[in-house]
């Protein structure tokens, strides 16, 4: 088993696929951490010009930033869903202004676990897939299947040691995410963040926001928890991916239907949020670290606790599907 791992494993560092990943990775972490900073700037500017002050304290930036969404809040055009966003939005800043946490000042701790945040929904899913798309299917469409069938060894031990390389894989993945998106971020804003208090434990009763059981923790230990949610979501979609390349014979078949099932599922969630089965897909749970501010609450009713257990259930659902299929399968190329 070692062996066959350690072959699945240099076959995947030594694909062109992880040098794409990187560049991807890149671009998106360099763009979004110059995209903060120069609204961060931009702010600091406009805040300048009209009151003549320098530098101006992150309470003067969180009551403007207050007044803004006060405002977005009283257009009547906006949807309603959107409208709660905003209050839930409204009332943490109004905690963190009461409280003395600064929310505003951006480090680079607080934008890999901001990019993490954001990501977890599509962006890092998207490079999960590219990584394990062609796990097996890429197998049959090289015609090397059969090569590989012909060792003298179980089926499940060859898929096994495909799921283990995935998972070592899956998970370097994860910590190159918060690497680079902390150094890369830590270039443009030039503060790591690393000690500063964090406020979390904020939930959710009836779309009112309750902050009774929230807790201070430093930066480094809320990233900690972030990527260990990241993570977790990245092996399920690594295990939902590892099925559908055992499923289908063409990696660029199995990387379009998870695409359309990851887009296909936000639409489900925006527009059929009322719809009970909704809840247990997969897509609607993916966003766990949201459930840590409070402002996250796709289906009514829905906790942290419920999200965890169905993406639990979907992983371990698929890779049993994957494991006899990939066992009974008939081998014809």
């Amino acid at each position: 088993m070692t062996a066959l791992t350690r072959n699945e494993l240099l076959k995947m560092l030594l694909k062109k696929k992880m040098l794409l990943i990187l560049f991807f990775l890149l671009i998106f972490v360099s763009l979004f951490s110059y995209g903060q900073q120069y609204a961060y700037e931009r702010n600091l500017e406009q805040f300048e010009a009209e009151t003549g002050e320098e530098l101006p304290d992150w309470r003067d930036l969180a009551d403007r930033r207050l007044d803004d969404l006060e405002s977005r809040r009283a257009n009547e055009s906006i949807p309603e869903n959107v409208r709660t966003s905003f209050d839930r939005e409204i009332q943490q800043l109004t905690y963190f202004i009461e409280n003395d946490i600064n929310p505003i000042t951006p480090t680079a701790f607080s934008f890999n676990t901001e990019f993490a945040e954001q990501g977890i929904v599509l962006f890092i899913p998207l490079l999960v897939i590219i990584l394990a798309a062609d796990l097996v299917s890429g197998e049959f469409s090289n015609r090397t299947v059969k090569i590989l069938l012909t060792r003298a060894v179980p089926r499940w031990k060859i898929l096994l040691s495909k799921f283990l390389a995935l998972f070592m894989m899956t998970t370097i993945l994860v910590f190159l995410v918060a690497v680079l998106s902390t150094l890369v971020s830590f270039l443009f804003f030039g503060e790591w963040g690393i000690n500063e208090p964090v406020l979390t434990g904020f939930t959710l009763s009836e779309g009112t926001l309750m902050s009774d059981s929230t807790i201070l923790i430093s930066r480094w230990r809320y990233t900690i928890l972030i990527y260990s949610l990241v993570w977790f979501v990245s092996i399920v979609i690594a295990s939902i991916t590892l099925m559908v390349s055992v499923l289908v014979d063409s990696s660029s078949s199995a990387i379009g239907i998870l695409m359309a099932a990851l887009i296909g599922g936000q639409f489900l969630q925006f527009f059929l949020a009322d719809w009970e089965l909704v809840q247990y897909f997969f897509v609607t749970n993916l966003d766990l670290p949201r459930y840590l501010t409070g402002s996250f609450q796709p289906v009514e009713g829905m906790t942290l606790t419920f999200s965890i257990l169905t993406l639990a259930v979907w992983a371990v659902l698929s890779l049993i599907i994957g494991f006899v299929q990939f066992s009974r399968r008939d081998v014809l190329v």
